[in-house]
Order: structure tokens, then C-alpha cells, then sequence
């Protein structure tokens, strides 16, 4: 399947249409019928084909895969056998859902699912539940249908998502609320930055740390050591989303940390940090320099800094006083622009993190302390 002119690459399926399409080849199995290929319709309303990696037939029971194309999109999922096994039993038009192997169950509040239940989507489990009307006909009131949705390998393809983050244990998740993968898709990162403020909200925690990635993750692990891991977030360029959406989530405050890069560029604004919406001020760096009245010896050298980093090691390494001063006024700039971008009533707390971890400077943004 190919985007939409103004969108490029190729469109991939979700984990919910390839199980979703797996079913419809069991079911079918259940009456006789080993087609080698399925088409299914899928939530934005168009139709798509899935050709079955296996299909098999026992009695009541019928186990069919499909592997998983993610298209153009680089996604963990990507060539990953989806196994559905379907077993009709006696009923009055029962589905019940169950997770095989590498599928996750859901341990925490915050998802939309009740504990205890397979990690399977709201929208998944209605294209399941279609389908199965779809396929049974009249027979689904008087039918029970036992549905097993499998991943083989996803409990190990899970440590590289956010499942184990959410309370999503055991495995991968079955979703998909389009049916289709956009390449590169900013919604899929989005969504889960949504996910995590619901589980942590969910658990009564009123702060988060939100960090761009792993390793500044890592480093706010062990500043706050004492607070959940449910309390950081990983939001990546996202910074105005991840304040946004977190003021919307009933946060009273949170704690963004950054490194000199991406704290300069929320300093001067901007709610996307990534390299494509603009480069590192240094300019900017370095007119925060000039504000602390010194330093003069040392501007030349700062001129030629090609990164922020070089620019702060420079710094750093010929005057600590200045540096020192300098990342307390990025602190205090970058603290106000986020809290303006969260908007009130979000209390915002910025940390500039060394590039070995340390706290090089903060500073907090509270909207009740500005005068109207």
C-alpha cells in the first residue's frame, strides 16, 4: 500500500490488522476454506490484503500468521510472526481474548484495559469482533469464540518499546487505532508520551521527569532514585507536546531535563527540539555569556565553537565561575519559555545535565509568581 501524495514512503499494517487478519484466515479454516490470502477493512475504511505465512486445521481449532510489514517505518514489530489461534466453543455470541506467547498483559492502571487482560487495544478487539461476525454469520449467537493471539520472540522484541515502562508485561502489545503504520509516523512517539502521563496519573503521581532519551533518562534515574520509574518519561524532541499534554493530564509539575543543546533551543522557544526545526543557538549562548558582564578574554574562543557542546567545554574548562553562571541563566530562560508553553497552571522545573550526569545548573518556572 502506498501513501497519500502528500505523505511519502510506504504504508506498513499494525500488530491489530495483521492479528486481525490472522483470525479471519482461522475462521475461515473452521469452515473449510485455506485461502492463501485475506482481505480485511480496516478503521480508516480502507481494504486491505495479507498474504498468511501459515494456516492450519484441527477440529475445532484453526491456527493462522501473518508476518508483520511495517513499511517504511522502522518499527520494532517489523517482520514479526502474528499467530492467532481460534477455537469455537457453545455460546450466545461470547469473544474471549487471550494472550500466547509474546503477549503482554497489562499490570498497571492508566491503559483503558482492566488488569489482568491481554495488552489487545480497544480497536483491535472491534476489528476482531467484526470479523468474527463477519466470517460466523447467524452462528456467532450460539457460539463462543476463543481467540489466542501469539508473538513468538515479542517478550524480547518488548525490551526495546515502552511495555515494560507501562506495566505491559510478558510481551508486545496488539494496536492500532488506524490499522496502518505511517512511515516515521510522530504520532506513534506521541502517543506513547500520552500513554505513560495516564499510567503515571493513574498510579496518583503528581511529577514527572521528562528526558529526550535513554541516556538522560538513566542520569535522572539516579538523581531522583527514590521516585518510580513510572515518573520519567522519555518525550524526545517533543518538548512543547510532552508540556502540553502533561498540563492537560493534571500534572501540578514537572521536571524537564536537558543537555546545553536542546535546553538553549527551549530557551529560545522552541517546542521541537529536533536538529530539522532549526540548529543550536550558539549566538545565543553566547550572548548569555556577555549578559554576566565577563568573560571577555574568552569570546573569541567561544565564536569558534562549532556545538554546543564544545561551546560549554570551552567554558567550562577555562572559567567554572562563568560557566556556572551561564547555566543558571539558561536555566531560568528555558524554565519560563517551557512553563509558557505548557501553559498555567504547570510549574516547570529545568535541569542542565553535564555530559557525565551532574547537575550543572537549575532553575523553576511557577506562573503564580509572574505579575499580570
Amino acid at each position: 500500500m502506498r501513501l497519500p501524495r502528500h505523505l511519502k514512503g510506504r504504508l506498513g499494517y499494525t500488530t491489530g490488522a495483521c492479528a486481525t487478519a490472522a483470525l479471519k484466515a482461522a475462521l475461515l479454516a473452521l469452515k473449510g476454506n485455506f485461502p492463501a490470502k485475506v482481505k480485511i477493512r480496516l478503521p480508516i475504511g480502507l481494504e486491505a490484503e495479507f498474504s498468511l505465512s501459515s494456516l492450519t486445521a484441527n477440529g475445532r481449532k484453526a491456527r493462522a500468521s501473518v508476518i508483520k510489514d511495517a513499511g517504511d517505518d522502522p518499527d520494532v514489530t517489523n517482520g514479526a510472526e502474528i499467530v492467532v489461534e481460534a477455537e469455537i466453543l457453545p455460546g450466545h455470541g461470547e469473544v474471549i481474548l487471550m494472550a500466547g506467547e509474546g503477549v503482554g498483559i497489562v499490570t498497571k492502571p492508566g491503559l483503558g484495559l482492566p488488569l489482568g487482560e491481554p495488552a489487545i487495544t480497544p480497536v483491535p478487539r472491534r476489528m476482531m469482533k467484526n470479523v468474527i461476525k463477519e466470517v460466523l454469520g447467524p452462528a456467532f449467537l450460539k457460539s463462543k469464540v476463543k481467540v489466542t493471539v501469539s508473538i513468538p520472540g515479542g517478550e524480547e522484541l518488548a525490551r526495546y518499546t515502552l511495555n515494560p515502562r507501562l506495566g505491559i508485561k510478558g510481551g508486545l502489545s496488539i494496536l492500532g487505532t488506524k490499522g496502518v503504520v505511517i512511515p516515521f509516523s510522530t504520532a506513534a512517539y506521541k502517543a506513547s508520551i500520552v500513554k505513560a502521563f495516564h499510567v503515571a496519573r493513574a498510579l496518583g503521581l503528581e511529577e514527572v521527569v521528562l528526558t529526550t532519551g535513554g541516556r538522560s533518562e538513566a542520569f535522572c534515574q539516579k538523581i531522583f532514585s527514590s521516585w518510580p520509574e513510572e515518573a520519567f518519561v522519555q518525550i524526545g524532541d517533543f518538548v512543547g507536546f510532552a508540556l502540553r499534554s502533561a498540563r492537560r493530564n493534571g500534572f501540578a509539575r514537572v521536571v524537564l531535563a536537558l543537555m546545553i543543546g536542546k535546553l538553549a533551543k527551549v530557551a529560545k522557544g522552541m517546542r521541537n527540539t529536533h536538529a530539522k526545526y532549526g540548529e543550536v543557538p550558539l549566538d545565543y549562548l553566547l550572548q548569555l555569556v556577555r549578559e554576566t558582564g565577563g568573560g571577555e578574554d574568552l569570546w573569541p574562543k567561544l565564536k569558534e565553537a562549532n556545538t554546543a557542546r564544545h561551546f560549554w567545554e570551552t567554558l567550562k574548562n577555562q572559567d567554572r565561575k562563568l560557566a556556572a553562571l551561564l547555566a543558571q541563566k539558561l536555566c531560568l530562560a528555558a524554565a519560563e519559555k517551557a512553563g509558557l508553553m505548557a501553559g498555567a497552571p504547570l510549574r516547570v522545573k529545568t535541569i542542565f545535565l553535564d555530559f557525565d550526569g551532574t547537575v550543572a545548573g537549575e532553575a523553576e518556572y511557577d506562573p503564580r509568581d509572574r505579575v499580570s
